[in-house]
């Protein structure tokens, strides 16, 4: 059997239904259930059992030889979470317990990392190993799972086989539980609606203007091919960068969702909120040599391609991947 945690949330409802489409049944979904706004993530969708984060550690202890592979995608994921005793728990010692157990058991192990890791981007965006301790995170949720990725390659143990994945900007179906956490692309969509346009944050960077921040947007369901990709072959055990290798501008984005809702783009520049206005990154691109490198040939969507599924296929139908 193979095991997701976060099941409930964004990406891993969206791994649930990739395996599920590979003919897949065999799962364990773990996460916090008890939110009713996120039951349409993973209702409708076919597994075995299901079990509370609280739950499952014990549960897997006793377990895991019924367990073949490990996607651990559950963490918190709130950027403006500052209470790093939650992170500490949620996002670093559950975590270890976790990578403890594959490596007892010799169970593979996919995990999310995160590319707010990079920080300011002052580093760059490589996911050389050799690179990862002088990153510098700007935030307590980009440090917690720096502090993960650090410890994890210092153990002696490891699964037999380890992917840690540095997602980049991830946007598409089943992200409307996410509120103020949404992609740039659901906010978009509901502003439209409700306003008939979209605001974007004003820039406060010199040189760079408002709008033309930029993110390299990567679409969920590329995500979850790659994940299903390293999973399947195994290649070479190690950390991951993952979007589209191309970096797009927020006023990008909010025009091609006014284009794939057949309106007329009308976009205001608005203040950024405070609270993050000195942890901002303001340009993030991924570099995917390595994972490249192992095989993975498959092209990510364009910004256009992605927007357009999402928007046509998913919002407009209020339906779920």
């Amino acid at each position: 059997m193979k095991v997701i945690t976060g099941a409930a949330g964004f990406i891993g409802s969206c791994m649930l239904s990739k395996l599920n489409q590979e003919g897949v049944e065999d799962i364990i979904i773990v996460d916090d259930f008890s939110r009713k706004d996120r039951e349409p993530n993973w209702k409708g969708k076919s597994f075995v059992k299901r079990i509370d984060r609280e739950d499952f550690i014990d549960w897997f202890k006793d377990n895991a030889e019924r367990i073949d592979s490990v996607y651990h995608l559950g963490a918190r994921s709130h950027t403006t979470e500052f209470d790093w005793n939650v992170l500490l728990k949620l996002n670093v010692d559950y975590s270890k317990e976790i990578w403890k157990i594959c490596s007892k058991n010799d169970i593979p192990l996919v995990y999310a990392s995160s590319a707010a890791t990079y920080g300011d981007g002052n580093q760059g965006y490589d996911d050389d190993l050799s690179k990862i301790k002088a990153l510098q995170p700007l935030n307590p949720y980009g440090k917690s799972k720096q502090v993960f990725d650090l410890w994890q390659l210092s153990q002696e143990k490891q699964p037999p086989f380890w992917a840690g994945l540095k997602f980049f900007n991830v946007y598409g179906p089943n992200e409307y539980h996410k509120q103020r956490m949404a992609s740039v692309v659901l906010h978009s969509f509901e502003q439209i609606n409700i306003k008939g346009k979209v605001g974007l944050f004003k820039s406060y960077k010199e040189g760079i203007k408002d709008g033309e921040q930029k993110r390299d947007f990567v679409y969920v369901k590329d995500l979850v091919d790659v994940m299903y990709f390293l999973m399947k072959h195994k290649t070479k055990s190690d950390i991951y960068n993952v979007g589209t290798g191309i970096a797009r501008s927020f006023y990008d984005l909010a025009r091609l969702t006014f284009s794939a809702m057949d309106r007329v783009p009308e976009i205001e520049f608005i203040p950024m909120p405070e609270d993050i206005r000195s942890k901002y990154q303001y340009f993030t691109q991924a570099n995917i040599n390595k994972l490249r490198s192992i095989g993975y040939s498959k092209e990510m969507h364009s910004l256009e391609e992605g927007v357009n599924d999402y928007v046509r296929n998913y919002l407009i139908q209020k339906s779920y991947y």
